[in-house]
């Protein structure tokens, strides 16, 4: 199976200018759990998750003033849609991050997530409707 095959389309993007209140307002609507910080002036596509924003509060910061930018991570592992689950499963693991933003043509398209992964190597059991009232 390919990245293709299991990644979100729901690409929310944000700028490095948003403070981390708007970013988890914004991941929070979407029902997401990463951004992809586009800033085309400064260090091109990065990544803002939910554990950045997490850290961020853990260590008092407040989200009304710390931006977007300072907690983006710039060294980003880009998949193709053609990567296998195997070969996304792997950059994951050996960079220790759940998300992979997921280029093609250079424009972000998706974004694979370790649940996404996850859902299509174990899928969920079909769940049988209980039957109410007698058989007769």
């Amino acid at each position: 199976m390919l990245v293709r095959d299991a990644m979100s389309t729901v690409v929310l993007t944000i700028g490095p200018a948003h403070t981390l209140r708007q970013a988890a307002a914004l991941m929070s609507a979407r029902r997401v759990g990463a951004a992809v910080v586009l800033d085309p002036d400064g260090t091109g596509t990065g990544i803002l998750t939910e554990r950045d924003i997490l850290n961020s509060v853990g260590l008092g910061q407040s989200p009304d003033t710390e931006y977007a930018h300072a907690h983006t991570t710039t060294d980003v592992v880009f998949a193709t849609p053609t990567w296998t689950l195997e070969e996304a499963a792997q950059a994951m693991a050996h960079g220790g991050f759940r998300h992979l933003i997921v280029l093609d043509h250079g424009e972000p398209t998706g974004i694979v997530s370790v649940r996404d992964i996850i859902r299509c190597w174990a899928p969920a059991p079909r769940r049988v409707p209980a039957t109410t009232g007698s058989p007769h």
